[in-house]
């Protein structure tokens, strides 16, 4: 039983603290995320989110704590990591398949294995039709399906996503939302979002990481047990939502 719970262990986060000079972003931090979990990780604005998400990729180091990927020290250039910004970053002078190819092609992936990635990409994110089109072409939404899709081509190790849809109005939020369930789903990444929004949180996880006000701790982890697809609607969405909501308040 226990050789199983390790299996299921992708990330394992322990005692992650960071400061910057005096002053403590993160404070004592401590979780694990499941192989092929999707987890969202919400708290007061400010609190340290962000930090968070980048202690993840590396692009911080700890001040003091481990964070273990499959067991082994966090490390970049062993471990595939992607991440997807707020702001869209797809390369304007690349076309969607070359775009969402360039990660594969910079791994040096076999062209056939590039080929096939880039062609799943395609049709699970619905960009067919607009394969050889350049970025600025498209709508925003639509160049924001390409980083998606760029990220998940890659069969990350850990997926990490930084309020991906702040810029995007609710009809878009909404489309894209169901994008990356499905892309989840196809994919069986591990998933880290951001959000600041509970209402994404408590649509898109299967646990809601709450952080508290800086220096942040992990006030608790909530397990969202509701059937997809969700419906906003639902009674327990609802009380979810109101539970989260309260819990994250300043005060």
């Amino acid at each position: 039983m226990i050789e199983k719970e390790c299996e299921e262990i992708k990330v394992e986060v322990k005692h992650l603290t960071k400061k910057f000079g005096d002053l403590l972003v993160l404070d004592d931090i401590s979780f694990n995320i499941k192989r092929g979990e999707f987890v969202c990780v919400v708290g007061p604005t400010g609190c340290g989110k962000t930090t968070f998400l980048n202690l993840l990729t590396k692009l911080y180091e700890p001040t003091s704590g481990e964070l273990l990927i499959d067991g082994v020290p966090a490390d970049p250039k062993k471990h595939n990591l992607a991440f997807v910004f707020q702001e869209p970053s797809a390369y304007p002078w690349l076309t969607v398949e070359q775009n969402i190819a360039f990660g594969l092609q910079i791994k040096k992936l076999p062209k056939e294995e590039i080929k096939t990635r880039v062609n799943n990409i395609l049709r699970l994110m619905g960009l067919e039709k607009s394969r050889k089109s350049y970025p600025h072409q498209l709508s925003v939404s639509t160049e924001q399906r390409i980083i998606i899709g760029r990220a998940f081509a890659m069969n990350p190790d850990l997926l990490l996503m930084d309020e991906p849809y702040a810029q995007m109005d609710i009809k878009l939020r909404y489309y894209l939302e169901d994008e990356v369930i499905r892309l989840w789903k196809e994919t069986k990444s591990t998933v880290v979002f951001i959000t600041h929004n509970i209402e994404e949180a408590v649509y898109l996880a299967q646990k809601v990481l709450i952080l508290t006000n800086k220096p942040a701790k992990i006030k608790e982890e909530i397990n969202i047990d509701l059937p997809r697809p969700r419906n906003f609607a639902d009674p327990e969405f609802v009380t979810l939502r109101a539970y989260i909501t309260d819990q994250i308040k300043w005060w």
